[in-house]
């Protein structure tokens, strides 16, 4: 069973290599949170079936929907399979994989393992971030078939061979900068549409909250944004703009996407 959660394209890659490593159709998160109509997602496993949780790294931590998905899950026939984390992340992860063993732990499942795998960044939203130079976007995206084949051979052969990409001060970042990012930086955001646009309505039907909505003909965005980035990386006309950051950043989307 593979659950991704993805804005640009990265996270989805992954799992849906995955999923035929595995013979498995990935599941998106956005998907089901939106189709919620009881208090848990239920899902059956069988005696040898694998769970993997394949999302992006978000200010050193889960994004956010990923947790909102594990406080909901409950798995039948639960008896202790083997459960991975596939965090991806721009540069290094923190304490991503701690996270995630806490937040998994509350309902009861055990995390196997985490691995990490390098991915172009696409986080524009703050100065001082921005997307890879082609050069080093060209890498990453050659690198990451390689080391993502590695993780599978491990997951497959039962080892425990570290591939996770903590970071130096991995406690500050996932402890303090992450909380922070929840509390300030999700639900605000100053999106907005330039002359550029032209109506095609991409933004919102990709937005996983909903936020965005057409009004007379232009986006217009809600308080309630994770910061996943779609919107504005994905954008044809690159029309989007965020505050006065982003007009003289780039733009990234996984080139399969």
């Amino acid at each position: 069973m593979v659950f991704y959660f993805s804005g640009t394209g990265n996270s989805y890659w992954i799992a849906k290599q995955i999923g035929k490593a595995f013979n498995e159709q990935p599941i998106s998160i956005v998907s089901e949170l939106n189709q919620l109509t009881d208090l848990y997602h239920q899902y059956s496993l069988k005696d040898d079936e694998k769970v993997f949780f394949v999302f992006p790294v978000h200010s050193w931590g889960p994004a956010v929907l990923v947790l909102q998905f594990i406080k909901k899950l409950q798995f039948e026939n639960y008896i202790g399979q083997d459960v991975f984390s596939i965090c991806v992340c721009g540069d290094n992860c923190g304490k991503t994989d701690v996270i995630m063993k806490e937040s998994l732990a509350r309902r009861n499942i055990s995390l196997t393992q985490s691995f990490s795998i390098q991915m172009p960044n696409n986080y524009i939203l703050m100065k001082g971030f921005g997307v890879d130079p082609p050069e080093i976007e060209e890498e990453k995206l050659a690198i990451a078939p390689i080391l993502l084949g590695e993780i599978l051979l491990n997951i497959k052969a039962k080892s425990k061979a570290p591939i996770y990409v903590a970071g130096k001060h991995s406690f500050v970042k996932s402890r303090i900068v992450y909380l922070l990012f929840k509390r300030y930086a999700l639900g605000r955001n100053s999106f907005f549409a330039t002359d550029c646009c032209t109506s095609c309505g991409l933004c919102v039907k990709i937005c996983p909250t909903k936020t965005i909505s057409m009004i007379e003909k232009k986006p217009v965005w809600r308080n309630n944004c994770v910061q996943c980035c779609a919107c504005i990386n994905r954008c044809p006309e690159e029309a989007i703009q965020y505050g006065n950051i982003t007009q003289s950043q780039g733009r990234y989307k996984h080139p399969d996407l």
